[in-house]
């Protein structure tokens, strides 16, 4: 699998109903009353694992490469920046998802507190890009198992793949939990052993194979320092490094952490367990990327690791540990089946909210006894299994434009969160919240929001100036500039279909509309 291949892998309150069943998402369940709703199955195990598993993926083991060689040891500080951004994110999802925990999140919170149109185009766009990272997912999945298997054909471990995990999201959510909740344990794993047996290393002043003993001194003393490109450099092979190129690869590993919000509607005790996982991000970030990297980079001179291989399969070999690389080769195995695992899980909740908003065919808003989106999950299903076709046949195709759409429809669904919270504080404050905040008003209401996002529309205005920065900084790079191109494309293709759906029908939000009838 070529590096380029390896990278792309990276582009992841009150209830008043009882507490094992969701509540409604939409009218559509009052004239369905015989349709059981979503199980509120997911122990907060099963939530803090799956924060923590969405923090770590193909992107820390493979990508993190790529920004280290950007912008050195001070890679350290673009995840730190980038993770308060995407805390602060997560953050404001978090607020809604508590007071009012539903299945589709912000797809559920853009319809019913700013437009229909708005809940459209997130639902959508959301689908639309975990279609298409599964698909990358299951397609080099086969590159995994060949490792110890060269005689397999790579469609047939994406087809083994395919199956198993859609049978587990089939049998209940409680199941999916289960898997994602082991799925996360072996990375974190992982990466605690690599961290312990680098500071090992490092402690001990063992030298590489290179000649260099292990100190975090080489932070500073090697090729440039701590900063070795500056904010921004415009280097001599022609193309743009330093700090600030880093943050564009940063942000794009983060893509998963809103899943946090995905399972509010599933989750037994959301005014707990999500804002305990919602404030974990920091640390993790700080464990999982800036710890890790930070070990390997007083291992392994930062101007040493050029992707040829994993930096966590690096720091061991250069101290003749080979047998690293069959294990991360494992571990890199459970994160492909990981982010598959939750990719189909919020494609199937994302088309339930959907459905219930009026904005995808009814059948998708039924469930199973056990409250299970039936339809959901098959219908993504064989979605990605058609995608799946599509990169074996046209793999330059499939990764040069297909996932250029997932690359910009993070940033598009990440936006969309901060204005969607900023107009439900709007509400909020007007006496229409949801739940116990209904009738309070002004300063009031918003001082009885259980979990409030920090700095309130100061803060959001902060993140989306932030990401607005990074989209510009994305016109620099040229394997990015097309995503841009891709980015506007694609969401005119999302207006001229909600257009052709919605006819003449209000556009106003749901809150809205209920007061009208």
């Amino acid at each position: 699998m070529t590096r380029e291949e390896e990278q792309e892998q990276s582009v992841r309150a009150v209830v008043d109903t009882p507490a094992n069943i969701a509540p409604a998402v939409g009218p559509e369940n009052s004239e369905q009353p015989g349709t059981p709703g979503l199980k509120r199955s997911l122990k907060n195990r099963h939530i803090q694992l799956i924060a923590l598993g969405g923090a770590i993926g193909t992107g820390l083991f493979y990508g993190s490469s790529e920004s280290i060689s950007l912008a050195g040891p001070s890679i350290l500080l673009a995840y730190i920046i980038g993770g308060l951004a995407i805390f602060m994110i997560v953050r404001a999802l978090s607020e809604m998802s508590v007071e009012d925990p539903q299945a589709g999140a912000f797809s559920y919170y853009a319809s019913q507190y700013w437009s229909k149109r708005a809940g459209f185009i997130s639902g959508w766009n959301y689908w639309f890009n975990y279609i298409l990272v599964s698909m990358v997912e299951l397609a080099v999945v086969g590159s995994f198992v060949n490792y110890w298997f060269p005689n397999i054909p790579a469609w047939v471990s994406a087809v083994f793949f395919l199956i198993v995990i859609t049978a587990l999201n089939l049998i209940g959510v409680s199941e999916f939990g289960e898997a994602e909740f082991w799925f996360a344990l072996i990375k974190i794993i992982a990466v605690i052993a690599m961290i312990i047996g680098g500071l090992i290393i490092v402690v001990c002043s063992l030298h590489t194979e290179l000649g260099i003993p292990a100190s975090f001194s080489n932070w500073f003393t090697i090729d440039g320092g701590f900063m070795p490109h500056g904010l921004m450099e415009h280097s001599a092979d022609g193309r743009w490094t330093g700090l600030l190129m880093a943050l564009v690869v940063v942000m794009f590993s983060f893509g998963g952490t809103e899943l946090i919000g995905i399972t509010a509607g599933e989750t037994e005790d959301p005014k707990r367990t999500i804002p305990k996982a919602t404030n974990g991000i920091m640390w993790r970030i700080l464990v999982f990327y800036v710890a890790a990297l930070g070990v390997i980079m007083a291992v392994v001179p930062w101007d040493q690791i050029d992707g040829k291989m994993s930096p966590f399969v690096q720091i061991f070999d250069s101290v003749g540990v080979r047998v690293a690389a069959g294990i991360l080769n494992f571990v890199c195995l459970t994160a492909v089946m990981s982010v598959y695992n939750s990719g189909l899980y919020a494609n199937s909740r994302m088309l339930y909210a959907l459905a219930h908003q009026g904005n995808a065919p009814r059948f998708l808003g039924r469930t199973s006894k056990r409250g299970v989106p039936v339809a959901g999950v098959l219908t993504s299903a064989v979605i990605t299994a058609f995608a799946c076709v599509v990169v074996f046949l046209w793999p330059d195709f499939a990764f040069n434009y297909l996932m250029s759409i997932a690359t910009i429809a993070a940033f598009i669904n990440w936006t969309m969160v901060l204005i969607t919270e900023w107009k439900f504080r709007r509400l909020v404050e007007a006496g229409k919240g949801p739940g116990h905040l209904k009738g309070l008003k002004g300063r009031e209401a918003v001082q009885a929001l259980t979990f409030r996002v920090p700095g309130g529309h100061i803060s959001s205005v902060c993140v989306i100036a932030f990401m607005c920065m990074i989209v510009v900084l994305m016109g620099f790079s040229p394997s990015y500039r097309i995503a841009l191109i891709a980015g506007v494309i694609w969401l005119a293709v999302l207006f001229g279909a909600y257009a052709c759906v919605s006819g003449l029908h209000n556009d106003a939000p749901a809150e809205q509309q209920a007061e009208n009838q």
